[in-house]
Formats: structure tokens, C-alpha cells, sequence
């Protein structure tokens, strides 16, 4: 089993997950600053040019960060970070699935049109500048919203530490590394970022 590797906020989460599972996972490093993921030889291994993936002995190639997730828990399912019960994976997905569409995409979309244009520009379509900065507001609003909702918890899913962590987590890490710091007047995130850099597993 490989980890095709890269910088980059999806990458980061196949890691953290790894890392609390105890896995030790093989990576074969993919230099995106010099655009290898947009090359042929990683394209016969990933046709949508996207990192990681993750190609397992048999010659079968899995991408998408839940995806990959998911797989390397059915193989280790202890600990749990999906869930141990219908019930807790189903409440794991449900919050993933939120923070994909609310706070996730627009995020990346809208960063790509604005603060990392230049980056972007020659690799992929991108929004208008002014689309990205309507996304940057909208993600700045969904994050509140979930601020909002989650205070009190001490985890996504209360008092289960989750793929939903890891997946929220990793990026708010990122967004500030980034450049793009957090909105101002989030009660329950930083705190829960502090617990989450606690574990020892985000540098992973």
C-alpha cells in the first residue's frame, strides 16, 4: 500500500488519519509546486490530476480523501474515527458531508480565484475574482454558523474524536498558513483547535 503525497490540506488529512490509526503508511512524494500531479505518469495513476491517492497491492487506486479514509478503517477499525455503530458512522458522514459542502468547497474555490490566483491560474479553470470573494464570504458565514452550533461540544460528534475533526480541523490549519486567517468572534473552533493540536497527530 502507497500514499502518493503532496502538500496540501487533502493529503494532510489521509496523514492525521494514519497517524491515529498507528498505520505506517508507505508515501511516494509528489512535488505539486512543480506541477507532477498535472503530469502524465501521475495521471495514469490519478486521471483527475488530484492528491493523494492511495494504490493498493492489487493494483487498485483509491482517491478522495473520505474515500481513502473509510478504506483504511474497515481495515483497522480500532480506533474507531468513523464509527463503531451504524448510528455513530452515519453522525460521522453527516458532519463530513456538512463541512464538504458548507465550509470546505467554497473555501477552496474561493480561494483559488483570489488569494492564490497566481498560483492557480495556469493549471485550472477558475472562478471570477469577484465570484471567489462572494465564496470567501459565504465560507467565513458557514463557519460561524458551525461555531455556533458545536459550542459546548468538545468534539464534533461530542465526546468521539472523528474523521469530522480531522477533516474540519485540517483545514482551518491550513486557511491561516495559507493566508486567509479565521473570521473574527468564533467562540467554540479555537479552542477545539487547541485540543486538536494536542494530539500530536495534525503534523503528521
Amino acid at each position: 500500500m502507497r500514499l502518493y503525497d503532496s502538500l496540501g490540506p487533502n493529503p494532510q488529512i489521509v496523514r492525521t488519519f494514519a497517524a491515529e490509526k498507528g498505520m505506517s503508511l508507505a508515501k511516494v512524494p509528489i512535488d505539486i509546486m512543480a506541477g507532477e500531479n498535472r503530469g502524465e505518469a501521475f495521471r495514469a495513476i490519478n486521471p483527475m490530476g488530484q492528491m493523494p491517492a492511495l494504490s493498493l497491492d492489487d493494483g487498485t487506486v483509491l482517491t478522495e480523501v473520505a474515500a481513502i479514509c473509510e478504506y483504511l478503517e474497515e481495515c483497522h477499525p480500532r480506533p474507531a474515527l468513523v464509527g463503531g455503530t451504524p448510528v455513530e458512522r452515519a453522525e460521522t458522514r453527516m458532519w463530513v458531508r456538512r463541512f464538504d459542502l458548507g465550509v470546505l468547497e467554497p473555501f477552496m474555490l474561493g480561494f483559488r480565484a483570489t488569494v492564490a490566483r497566481d498560483f492557480f491560474s495556469p493549471r485550472m479553470p477558475l472562478l471570477s475574482e469577484s465570484a471567489g470573494g462572494e465564496l470567501m464570504a459565504h465560507w467565513a458565514e458557514r463557519l460561524a454558523f458551525f461555531d455556533r452550533l458545536l459550542d459546548g461540544r468538545t468534539f464534533v460528534c461530542g465526546a468521539r474524536f472523528t474523521l469530522a475533526d480531522i477533516t474540519l480541523g485540517v483545514f482551518l490549519r491550513f486557511a491561516p498558513a495559507a493566508g486567509v486567517p479565521l473570521p473574527d468572534g468564533l467562540c467554540w473552533i479555537p479552542g477545539w483547535l487547541d485540543r486538536l493540536a494536542a494530539r500530536g497527530t495534525f503534523d503528521a
